[in-house]
C-alpha cells in the first residue's frame, strides 16, 4: 500500500488546526483528524512531565511523508514534535484511492 497515517501531537487546538489546514491546503494530506485534549505523560530532559496536548492524524501517501514531516516541523512550536508515519496494509479501496487523488496521485 502506498498510503500512510501520520500521528502527530500539538500543544494547542489553534496550533493543531493551523497545521491541519496547511497540510490539506498544500495537498500534503487528504484529511487530518484533530482530537482535542489528550493527557500526555512523557520524559523530557531527564524529568517526567505531563501536559494536555492535541492529537492529529493525517492521511497521506508514502512518498509525501518526508515533505509533510518537514512542513510540520516548520509550523510547530515544539523543540522535538512527534511526527510518526504508520503504514497502512489494507482498508476500503475507495477511501485509499481518495487519499491518492486528494494528494495529487491517481494510483494506489
Amino acid at each position: 500500500m502506498n498510503q500512510r497515517m501520520i500521528y502527530m501531537t500539538a500543544g494547542s487546538q489553534s496550533e493543531a488546526e493551523r497545521i491541519a489546514q496547511t497540510l490539506v491546503v498544500e495537498h500534503l494530506a487528504a484529511c487530518v483528524n484533530v482530537f482535542p485534549s489528550v493527557l500526555s505523560v512523557y520524559r523530557w530532559k531527564g524529568q517526567v512531565e505531563s501536559a494536555t496536548e492535541v492529537v492529529l492524524i493525517a492521511k497521506t501517501r508514502a512518498d509525501l511523508v518526508e515533505r509533510l514531516t518537514e512542513r510540520v516541523l516548520s509550523l510547530h512550536s515544539y523543540e522535538c514534535p512527534c511526527v510518526v508515519s504508520l503504514s497502512l496494509d489494507g482498508g476500503n479501496p475507495a477511501f485509499l484511492s481518495w487519499i491518492a487523488t486528494e494528494t495529487g496521485s491517481t494510483g494506489l
